[in-house]
């Protein structure tokens, strides 16, 4: 835990100025409020002395002190308060901005394990546990210290004797204390643990709601929600078992210093003549002494849940990057577009081959096609020219430049991706098709619908260009998407374009109206398409077989099928299909 604290320490240090307003405050706070006892003390004393027209004077003094001080502590007790949730708060904006922002610069193998719901929980639930540190746990514990030694040392003054038999307890306290922290934080831990799993759960269910009604299946999906949502309750309730004994059980320890103080002060009145204004001062600092204590005490379930969720967020910033600039990387312009792959191998975490010594050249303007079985590795392939992952070994250059020595925006600049799976933002279609070109003119958004073959798809909508897609837009069929889509492409203007089974999922109709738009581009970039259907790369320049993640077939379409292989294969079943349909 002190590690975590220091590493949280180097998080909060750029609002130093916020932090040390707020605990001077504090430390001023702490100081009237020892201030104030002392004052009634000797105004006690003053009046079991017998009021003259002199101690009324005083009395009077006294007074006006006193409402000072409480005017004081309002200040003070605001300036504590609200500089302290001001410089958590903006801790906690800043860890999620930053959380977010690390998470958007992880590689793509750093999501196959994680649930989207349980990277949401983090960004958005765990930090919010930092305020909690932030602005009451480590300003009341501050307080809570001084208070404690500052109302000892009084105590002292008044008599070192009562003041010896009230720190009796004091070490009780703190090693149930210990104990408390150990057995409470694993559950905690787990707490949070489940609340993103529950979120992960949720979103995959919300995202899947049709899917989950086409089956039937909403009472199981119920009863698995309610299953992790009182798994989440269990460990929850888990920790506040043992609050629930250790809190009264420090209640219980600090009653036992008053009766020890109480007793003992009759005791010292009796034989020593101990005066009934140290008595009184006794038992008024007595609440401010014991108080830090219980304090301190109930700040220990706070702080270990907070640590619970700021181990959490640690584990994203402090994770490493495994795909990064170099400290040497140099800016690529714009390219030409020709793409080598020397000698590529390459495997996923398990150390499973997915790619084996793949070589290939494809120049400037030319179409390169990727056909195969699933899962032979064609969209990796695709996936490290973009450096979403590293190859294992072998090198893959572009205009002659290896991608790891040139920085990865600058490369990424270069590369437009039409997905399978495409991913539309929730906002209109002309937002979406000038989402990489954030400055683009309607004139020019048009002019690449145009060339996508979309534009009179769109001009038939209700609102046009200003048509809201929906979420992932599902107010679009499939192959609008997959058109508004290659307007993106289109309109970053990038040297390298990027089909991955484009058409894999539309009607013959609409695969048409792709190709006529993959046409359209053809040429004038470097595209490399993966090809379910043989027939939209019929024109491509040069077609890849790849097989158990190698290239054994290479060459045009007229020269594979001639070849006889696993290619014509492939067509003269297609072609089959095609007949029959």
């Amino acid at each position: 835990m002190i590690r975590t604290l220091w590493r949280l320490s180097r998080e909060a240090i750029r609002y130093r100025t916020l932090y040390t307003i707020a605990i001077l405050s504090t430390l001023a706070l702490t100081a009237v409020n020892l201030a104030a006892p002392k004052l009634l003390s000797a105004m006690t004393g003053i009046v079991e002395a017998g009021v003259d027209e002199a101690g009324l004077h005083t009395i009077g003094l006294f007074t006006a002190a006193l409402v000072a001080l409480y005017l004081l502590r309002i200040l003070f007790r605001f300036l504590s308060n609200y500089l302290a949730h001001k410089a958590a708060w903006y801790l906690v904006g800043d860890l999620r901005t930053r959380t977010y922002d690390k998470l958007e610069h992880m590689h793509l193998g750093y999501f196959h394990d994680k649930q989207t719901g349980d990277l949401m929980s983090r960004i958005v639930n765990d930090t919010r546990d930092f305020e909690l540190l932030y602005a009451h746990m480590i300003p009341e514990t501050i307080t809570n210290l001084v208070t404690f030694t500052g109302v000892l040392v009084v105590l002292l003054t008044i008599n070192w004797k009562l003041a010896l038999i009230t720190c009796a307890p004091i070490p009780l306290i703190f090693a149930s204390g210990i104990l408390f922290s150990k057995k409470v934080r694993p559950f905690f831990r787990i707490s949070q643990k489940k609340m993103g799993e529950l979120n992960g759960k949720l979103q995959d269910n919300l995202s899947g709601i049709h899917e989950i009604q086409s089956f039937g299946r909403e009472e199981y999906e119920t009863e698995r929600v309610n299953e992790q949502n009182f798994e989440h309750i269990r460990a929850m309730l888990q920790a506040l078992k043992i609050s629930a004994v250790f809190h009264p059980s420090v209640e219980f320890i600090s009653s036992l210093g008053t009766i020890l103080v109480v007793g003992f002060g009759g005791y010292l009145a009796y034989r020593e003549g101990l005066s009934v204004a140290d008595i009184v001062a006794f038992l008024l600092y007595l609440g401010l002494f014991y108080g830090p204590v219980t304090g301190l005490a109930n700040l220990l379930e706070n702080m270990q849940q907070s640590m619970a969720g700021a181990e959490r967020v640690l584990d994203i910033l402090d994770a490493p990057l495994e795909i990064q600039d170099r400290q040497d990387a140099e800016t690529l312009g714009t390219v030409q577009g020709e793409i080598t792959f020397d000698h590529v191998s390459f495997s996923y975490g398990e150390g499973i081959p997915v790619l084996k010594d793949v070589s290939f050249d494809c120049k400037p303007g030319q179409m390169l096609a990727l056909v195969g079985p699933t899962g032979v590795g064609k969209t990796t392939l695709t996936q490290l020219i973009s450096r979403f992952y590293e190859p294992s070994s072998g090198h893959i250059l572009i205009d002659g430049h290896d991608i790891r020595d040139v920085s990865i925006e600058s490369l990424r600049r270069n590369i437009s991706p039409v997905l399978q799976d495409t991913f539309l933002f929730n906002g209109t279609i002309a937002e979406n098709i000038g989402y990489a070109v954030p400055d683009a003119s309607m004139d020019e958004i048009e002019a690449a619908a145009k060339a996508a073959n979309i534009h009179e798809d769109i001009l038939a909508m209700p609102e046009g260009y200003n048509t809201q897609v929906g979420e992932r837009g599902l107010r679009l069929s499939g192959g609008q998407k997959q058109r508004v889509a290659i307007a993106r492409a289109i309109l970053r203007k990038s040297p390298i374009i990027i089909l991955d089974e484009a058409t894999a999922s539309v009607d013959v109709e609409t695969e048409q109206q792709i190709q006529k738009a993959i046409n359209g581009i053809s040429g004038s970039r470097t595209i490399i398409a993966i090809a379910h259907r043989l027939s939209t790369i019929r024109n491509a320049d040069q077609i890849l077989v790849i097989e158990d993640g190698r290239i054994t077939e290479s060459g045009t379409h007229a020269e594979l099928v001639a070849l006889g292989g696993s290619y014509a294969r492939m067509n003269s079943i297609q072609g089959e299909e095609r007949g029959k349909n």
